[in-house]
Formats: C-alpha cells, sequence, structure tokens
C-alpha cells in the first residue's frame, strides 16, 4: 500500500485540480455582488441518512483556498448522520466559502454514499472471517478520495493503484505463456529490481487455484467469478498456504454466502462505482 505521505500528495493534487477546473480566473459570480470585505457563515446541512464521509478533506480544501476561515466541526467522519443534522459550521470571507462550496460538497457527497455502502457491506459479513475489499473501479482523478471513503465505512483498501502491489489477472496469465510462467516471471523482475511487492494471482477454476499452489511466494489467490461450492474446495486445498478472496458481481445478496464459504477478503467495485450521492447541502445562515 501507498504511505502516508504519498497518499496525503494524491490529496493535493485532488484539491489544486479542482481548484483550479473551477474557479479558473475567478469566480465572478462572487466577484460582481459580493464585496471583498464581506464576511458570512454557513453551515453543512444532512438532507439523508448514512455514513458521513469527508469531513476531514473539507478542512483541507478550506485552508487551501483561505486559511483564515474558521471550521467548527459538529459531526465526524465515520458518524451516523441523518435529515437535518449539520456536520459543520464554516464561517469567514463570504467570498472563500462560495469558492469552495462545489468541492466540498462534491466529495463529501460522494464520499458519504461511498462510506454508507460499505458500511451496509461490513454488517452483512458480521460472524465472519472475511473483511469487505475495494478494487480499482473508481472514479479517474478521485481514487484517493473514494478509497478514503471506503476506509471510513470500515472497510479495508486493495491496492491502490498499478504500482504498489503485483496483480496476476486472466489476461497477464494468458500473454505471458501461463500461470506458472507468470509467477516465475514476476518474482524474477521484483528480484531483479529489488521490489518489495505482494503478488496477487487470480484463478479461474480449480485446476488453475492447484497450478497457482505449486509456485511458492503468492501472498493471496483470487477466487473470480467461482460458484459456493467450488470456493469452499478452493479455500480447503489452499488451507493456509496463502490469503483467499472472492471476487466477480457479489452483491449485497451473495456476500455473505461467499463469506461462509471461509474466504479471508471480497471484493467489490461496487463499493465506489455503483453509490447515489448522500443529499447535503452548503447553506448560508
Amino acid at each position: 500500500m501507498i504511505s502516508k505521505e504519498q497518499f496525503q500528495k494524491e490529496l493535493d493534487l485532488i484539491i489544486s485540480n479542482a481548484i483550479r477546473e473551477d474557479i479558473g480566473d475567478g469566480d465572478h459570480s462572487s466577484l460582481a455582488c459580493i464585496p471583498k470585505t464581506a464576511f458570512g457563515k454557513a453551515k453543512l446541512l444532512v438532507k439523508d441518512e448514512g455514513i458521513l464521509a469527508g469531513v476531514d478533506f473539507a478542512k483541507q480544501v478550506f485552508a487551501y483556498v483561505d486559511g483564515e476561515l474558521k471550521l467548527e466541526v459538529e459531526m465526524s467522519d465515520g458518524n451516523h448522520v441523518k435529515h437535518g443534522d449539520v456536520a459543520f459550521y464554516i464561517e469567514g470571507s463570504s467570498q472563500s466559502i462560495l469558492k469552495s462550496e462545489r468541492l466540498v460538497l462534491n466529495a463529501m457527497q460522494r464520499m458519504s454514499a461511498i462510506a454508507t455502502k460499505t458500511a451496509f457491506y461490513v454488517d452483512l459479513l458480521k460472524g465472519t472471517k472475511a473483511k469487505i475489499l475495494d478494487t480499482r473501479k473508481t472514479t479517474p482523478g478521485i481514487r484517493a478520495l473514494e478509497k478514503w471513503a471506503v476506509k471510513i465505512g470500515g472497510g479495508e483498501n486493495h491496492r491502490f493503484a498499478l504500482y504498489d502491489m503485483i496483480m496476476l489477472k486472466d489476461n497477464h496469465i494468458d500473454f505471458a505463456g501461463g500461470i506458472t510462467k507468470a509467477i516465475g516471471m514476476t518474482q524474477e523482475y521484483l528480484e531483479r529490481l529489488d521490489k518489495d511487492l505482494k503478488i496477487i494471482v487470480e484463478a479461474r477454476n480449480l485446476r488453475e487455484v492447484e497450478e497457482i499452489l505449486k509456485s511458492d511466494g503468492v501472498y493471496r489467490i483470487l477466487l473470480d467469478n467461482f460458484n459456493y461450492t467450488d470456493t469452499k474446495r478452493a479455500v480447503s486445498l489452499i488451507g493456509d498456504r496463502c490469503l483467499t478472496e472472492s471476487s466477480g458481481g457479489i452483491n449485497e445478496k451473495t456476500i455473505r454466502k461467499y463469506a461462509d464459504c471461509g474466504v479471508d477478503y471480497i471484493s467489490s467495485g461496487a463499493l465506489t462505482h455503483s453509490v447515489h450521492n448522500m443529499d447535503l447541502s452548503l447553506k448560508a445562515i
């Protein structure tokens, strides 16, 4: 996984690029009718129900736009919120509040939706050893926010990107000429470059699970689109040789059944690519 420093750099890039995209050469709506010296106060109003996420990110946005803005937090990331709750109050330059408004809302609405869906999946897994993982099926440019939201919701992050973990999927295996060859070439590559990256290998059936187990050094086997019976057989075959992960079209109706098969992880792209934004508003008071 990436370091805290790398993650913060991603957040800094998201903020600077989003402000550049939104403000351009100026917020002319505000500049036209609100004096530079005007001061105001606004509240972040919740008009939905779920898990709040993005408050800490909002702090960074406000600080980037105007270090003089004062934030009074009423509810924190991870809190359960309902219609009518106030997450925070922001006070200071009216122009600065308006410059920050859209980025804060866009981020918090999506992050809260992801955290809410993740928390729902986590609850479905209670009583099993399985943990829910996100994927790289994220919105281009804001992956850090979406993976942060998964953590706030109680889930765990898969690899952040292509550079922090090796994942040999079906196309890698086919292009490389087979599972054993792909694993061997990968291990040689890591040794040659002196890189310490964990290796995950995807299996499409039980025969491929057996072949993967012939190679040492595999961190996790991804059981892709397995049915329940074959998942149980695969878990039994693998034992404690490495970790197991179920993936492929798993939803709220099937996730518990896969967890009951004994896998260590269940990954779901739906956590980030299939959510409906939480309804939040920033209202002047």
